[in-house]
């Protein structure tokens, strides 16, 4: 199967000295990114998704160079990543709502948001804006609008944190669900026991 995602020997700008990434991800693949904070995790998700230009190699996204500005790959690359980025007038439906309708749910946005509601827990609060969330339920709801916008590539930074040990459960087989649907997922995880039921490879990072 073609790689969805190629990463070739790529290294942050702020760890000149690392020792280059190269990996693939095809569709209806995990890979989790492991090894100590500040190795550089972070650093190649911004990569893959664009976000970052890397010092030195190149990440393509379904074979084309990928920025993340290109409206083709941002249709497709859906990401839960750096500090929570919330509307703070809109409530929680409407949050999720808004994504829906922005990546062209039409009409089957809102039953498509009221199963997502249900599915991360967060029925009772839809109608509570962002700021009065407990962080585990705020949690939720970035998780929540990645799962609500179509994507062919789930990228997710540490998309575990905040989570109870049921939660956690709940998000590995609900990513499991997405992989055998055809998503790739490409995530940086602590949770050795996530990484153990989700990803098919791990990659250990933080070599010189």
């Amino acid at each position: 199967m073609p790689d969805l995602l190629h990463l070739s020997a790529v290294t942050p700008t702020h760890l000149p000295h690392a020792a280059p990434t190269t990996l693939t991800l095809s569709p209806g693949e995990c890979l989790a990114l492991t090894g100590p904070n500040g190795a550089g995790k972070s650093s190649l998700l911004r990569i893959a998704t664009g976000r970052e230009r890397p010092a030195t190699g190149e990440a393509l996204f379904d074979g084309s160079p990928v920025h993340e500005d290109d409206p083709a790959a941002r249709a497709r690359i859906a990401t839960v990543m750096d500090a929570p980025a919330f509307y703070p007038d809109l409530t929680v439906r409407e949050h999720l709502m808004f994504v829906a309708l922005a990546h062209a749910l039409g009409d089957e946005a809102p039953g498509t948001v009221e199963r997502i509601l249900e599915e991360h827990h967060l029925t009772a609060q839809a109608d509570a804006l962002p700021s009065t969330l407990s962080s585990g339920q705020g949690q939720q709801l970035l998780l929540a609008s990645a799962f609500t916008r179509p994507h062919d590539l789930l990228v997710l930074d540490e998309p575990e944190q905040r989570l109870d040990a049921a939660a956690r459960d709940e998000l590995a087989g609900r990513l499991d669900a997405h992989k055998k649907h055809g998503t790739a997922i490409l995530m940086a995880t602590h949770d050795h026991a996530l990484a153990a039921a989700v990803a098919d490879r791990v990659l250990e990072v933080g070599g010189v």
